[in-house]
């Protein structure tokens, strides 16, 4: 019995061998992560909330969600800002043509929620 196992350790090796190899050619598989659809919108809302409140740190950012319409859309987020002691959100509607996604209209409405 002791010489039948000895004949088979020498392919039980070359079959870990050739499954290690394996695994050594393989190069780590990433998932390549989405951009969303409102991510120049949401660069645009940050660089203008930037501007509107010079003096304020932006701590917070949120898409809240797109309002499609046949003519005009609106992508709509909610940023947290903090000056000096004081926190508050600031809605940002952006408005633009749905087809060309030319800007219409940017608006801010400041909340204390």
């Amino acid at each position: 019995m002791v010489l039948k196992m000895k004949r088979h350790i020498p392919i039980v090796l070359c079959m870990i061998f050739i499954a290690n190899a394996a695994l050594v050619d393989q190069k780590p598989v990433h998932a390549q992560q989405e951009i969303p659809s409102y991510a120049k919108w949401g660069s645009l809302a940050v660089k203008k909330t930037k501007e509107k409140y010079p003096d304020a740190a932006i701590v917070d950012y949120l898409h809240i969600g797109k309002e499609n319409g046949s003519k005009v859309s609106t992508e709509k987020f909610k940023l947290w800002l903090k000056h000096g002691g004081k926190e508050f959100g600031v809605f940002v509607d952006i408005q633009f043509e749905s087809e060309t996604e030319k800007l219409i209209d940017i608006k801010f409405t400041e909340t204390d929620r």
